[in-house]
């Protein structure tokens, strides 16, 4: 299975990535420029979290015009998976690739920082490694980590079970102490309603390693490359 990791002038994650999906999973891996077009040789394209054009704008707001951001919608409806983390996920809602905004954090700080998450579906590839239920803890980087929708998306988003991760205490419950960026309903990552497209603002990929102090993260990638191989 091939894993190709989107590379924005900005990018600062992708290395992050391929460090999972070529390191420690043992897969193919092509870092892709922003400017190419031909990624039908990947099963998974994730778009790396980073600054993408400097965060000029708004996060993601130029990303979405690049050349190969065509290719990834192409590559989207065919139901192969993306996977957007962080700025990835910005771009993914810049795109149209999944709904609602990222905005600036409630308290107008960028946060760096550990936060537990909740998983609200594991019938997902993404996911099929967790317990629905699950809390897990992962790393957070950001300053427009605010996930906002209006009131008929945030509708849509429930009805269609699309929520995955919730920000969560250590027992998982729901609380606004528990949400570090004031995100509606402490979403902290969506899907779009097939399920192939995933975006999230906590980083899996700084946390598939016990040297970094927790392997949270890993099952998320397990899970998706063990979905690939059963669907090949």
């Amino acid at each position: 299975m091939k894993f190709g990791i989107l590379v924005f002038p900005g990018s600062n994650c992708d290395r992050d990535v391929a460090t999972v999906t070529s390191g420690i999973l043992q897969q193919p891996t092509r870092l892709i420029w922003h400017s190419d077009t031909d990624i039908s040789d990947c099963d998974v394209i994730v778009v790396p979290g980073g600054f993408s054009y400097g965060d000029y704008l708004r996060c993601g707001a130029i990303a979405r015009f690049a050349p190969v951001m065509k290719s990834l919608q192409e590559h989207a409806a065919k139901g192969k998976y993306v996977l957007g983390i962080c700025n990835g996920f910005q771009i993914l809602t810049e795109s149209g690739l999944l709904q609602g905004a990222l905005v600036r954090n409630r308290d107008l700080h960028f946060i760096c920082d550990r936060a537990p998450l909740r998983v609200e579906r594991n019938d997902l590839a993404f996911t099929k490694k967790y317990q629905k239920q699950q809390v897990i803890s992962l790393p957070i980087a950001h300053g427009e980590g605010c996930y906002f929708a209006d009131a008929d998306t945030l509708k849509e988003l429930e009805d269609n079970n699309q929520v995955v991760f919730r920000y969560s205490d250590a027992i998982g419950n729901i609380t606004d102490d528990a949400n570090p960026n004031g995100s509606v309903s402490n979403i902290a990552g969506i899907c779009n309603k097939q399920g192939n497209v995933l975006g999230m603002m906590p980083h899996p990929e700084r946390a598939a390693e016990g040297i970094l102090g927790s392997t949270d993260g890993k099952a998320l990638f397990e899970g998706l490359l063990e979905g690939l191989l059963v669907n090949a």
